[in-house]
This record gives C-alpha cells, sequence and structure tokens, in this order.
C-alpha cells in the first residue's frame, strides 16, 4: 500500500510541485495584512524547518566542520531568499515577482557562454523586464521590482551552494538543517516587525497549510522526480514557474496582469525554457 501512494509519475509531480509552490505563495499573501511579510515568511520558514526536522532527524553532532562551512550558508541565503520574496509579493502581482526572481537562474544557467543564440535568450528576458518596468504602469511598484530582481540573485548563489552541499551531505539531512538556519535569520524580522504578536489559531493553521505547501509537499515531490527525470527535463519543467504563479495569482488574489505583463512572463518562460533545452550537456 505505501508503494502505491507515492507512484505519481515524474511530470506530474514536478507540474505539482509547482502549483504547490504558487498556491503556498497565494495562500502568504493573504496572512500578510494580518502578520506582515516578515512574520509569514518567520512562522512558514519555522514550521517548515520543525516538519522537516522530524522527517529526517538530523544528528548535529556528527555533522563535519568542512559540512558546518557549506550547509550555513547554504541556510542562510535560503532564509534571506524567502524574506525577500515575500517583500516582493507583498508590493507586486505574484506572477512579476516570480518572473522577475527568475532572472538570477536564468542568467546563471548561461554565465560564461560564448555562443550567440544563448545572448538572445539574454535580450529576449530583458525585453520580459523592461515590459514590467514601472514606467509602463504606475500601479507596479518600484522597491517590490528590486526586491524580486534581489530574490532572483539570491536564487542564483542558493542554487550554487545547493549544489555543494549536496556532494558532501545527504539531501534530506542538508535541507532541515539549512532551513534551521534560514529560521535564525528570519525570526528577528518577524519579532521586529511585531507581526508574530497577531498570530491566532486561525493563523497558525494556514501557516501550517504554508509551511506544507511551499516547503515539505513541493520538496518531496521534486526529490522524487529528480531520481526519474534528466536535469534538462527537470528545468525546462521548472520553467513554467512564472506562468504558473500568474494564474495562480489571478485564481486566488484576483491581480490581473495588463497586456504587456502578460508578454513579460511569456519572454521570461521562453527564454528559460530554451536556454535549457538549446544548453550544452
Amino acid at each position: 500500500m505505501k508503494n502505491k501512494e507515492f507512484n505519481l509519475p515524474p511530470v506530474p509531480a514536478v507540474l505539482l510541485a509547482i502549483i504547490s509552490v504558487q498556491c503556498g505563495a497565494a495562500i502568504a499573501k493573504t496572512i500578510f495584512p494580518s502578520l506582515g511579510a516578515a512574520g509569514t515568511a518567520s512562522i512558514r520558514i519555522g514550521i517548515s524547518a520543525l516538519i522537516l526536522f522530524a522527517a529526517y532527524r538530523p544528528n548535529l553532532f556528527k555533522i563535519t566542520r568542512q559540512q558546518w562551512k557549506i550547509v550555513i550558508p547554504y541556510g542562510l541565503n535560503l532564509g534571506a531568499m524567502n524574506l525577500i520574496f515575500y517583500l516582493a509579493i507583498e508590493r507586486i502581482p505574484i506572477g512579476l515577482s516570480v518572473t522577475l526572481e527568475f532572472i538570477g537562474p536564468l542568467l546563471l544557467a548561461i554565465v560564461g557562454s560564448k555562443r550567440l543564440l544563448d545572448y538572445c535568450w539574454v535580450v529576449l528576458a530583458a525585453i520580459g523586464i523592461l515590459l514590467i518596468a514601472p514606467w509602463t504602469n504606475s500601479r507596479i511598484d518600484t522597491l517590490g521590482v528590486l526586491f524580486a530582481l534581489l530574490a532572483g540573485g539570491l536564487w542564483a548563489s542558493y542554487i550554487v551552494l545547493g549544489g555543494k552541499v549536496s556532494k558532501i551531505m545527504n539531501s534530506g539531512e542538508a535541507v532541515s538543517v539549512g532551513m534551521l538556519f534560514a529560521s535564525l535569520l528570519i525570526l528577528p524580522f518577524g519579532f521586529y516587525e511585531n507581526g508574530l504578536v497577531n498570530l491566532t489559531p486561525k493563523l497558525f493553521g494556514l501557516s501550517i497549510a504554508l509551511a506544507l505547501l511551499s516547503s515539505a509537499i513541493p520538496f518531496t515531490l521534486e526529490m522524487k522526480a529528480l531520481g526519474q527525470l534528466p536535469p534538462r527535463t527537470f528545468s525546462i519543467l521548472m520553467s513554467l514557474e512564472p506562468a504558473a504563479a500568474a494564474i495562480c495569482g489571478f485564481i486566488f488574489l484576483q491581480e490581473r496582469l495588463n497586456f504587456y505583463e502578460i508578454i513579460a512572463v511569456a519572454c521570461v518562460v521562453i527564454a528559460s525554457a530554451g536556454s535549457t533545452l538549446m544548453a550544452k550537456r
């Protein structure tokens, strides 16, 4: 019975993980008025850390000095990335935030390339950014755009650090310990914002759902899919995330994108999928 429970094919698993993350972001945004962006990030990361610690039970005393040197920056980067992203979606629509955030991994994927085609993907993504820029629509918050771009830079460094930590630690142990340090980084911001004093049983229940949707469920699905899919196929599927974010923002938050913003999302999705598809092995 246990084997049948987890027999979801890898492609649907990735798509479900993407939907789970974006639904989690939508739930987070509904909590912002009560807890604030920092407070919501704090409670979500804190609960996620507890869930992952209970699931993987890492032995902190057996972690070597070399592992600590990588897993601590990995966790701090993870925490900063989540906090900055929440500050971004507090100010601009989720679809635009994820679109701008995707620029970080896209640039990382093609850095150092000397092929003309790769520069074309960068140009296409740049067109998307220009279409989202505040001068095209006065309702777009400039600080929100900057936060989303910063989150993208942190995402790129998270990928680099994640690659390093995965070589020296078990994935479950690494992410659970990393989430511990992410919590230590974010919690002071949550208390400073005073959002956590407004926590009610109902909001706590929503926070548990948020932690499951944004961390536990997608992490489990992605780990399963990565074991069965080629990395290139996985990356192409993940390129759909900005589009999924825009759709979830529209369905759950009534965040309507104008024509130029929809084109911007399409530009970044195509650039991300194209750069992955055409990348050298």
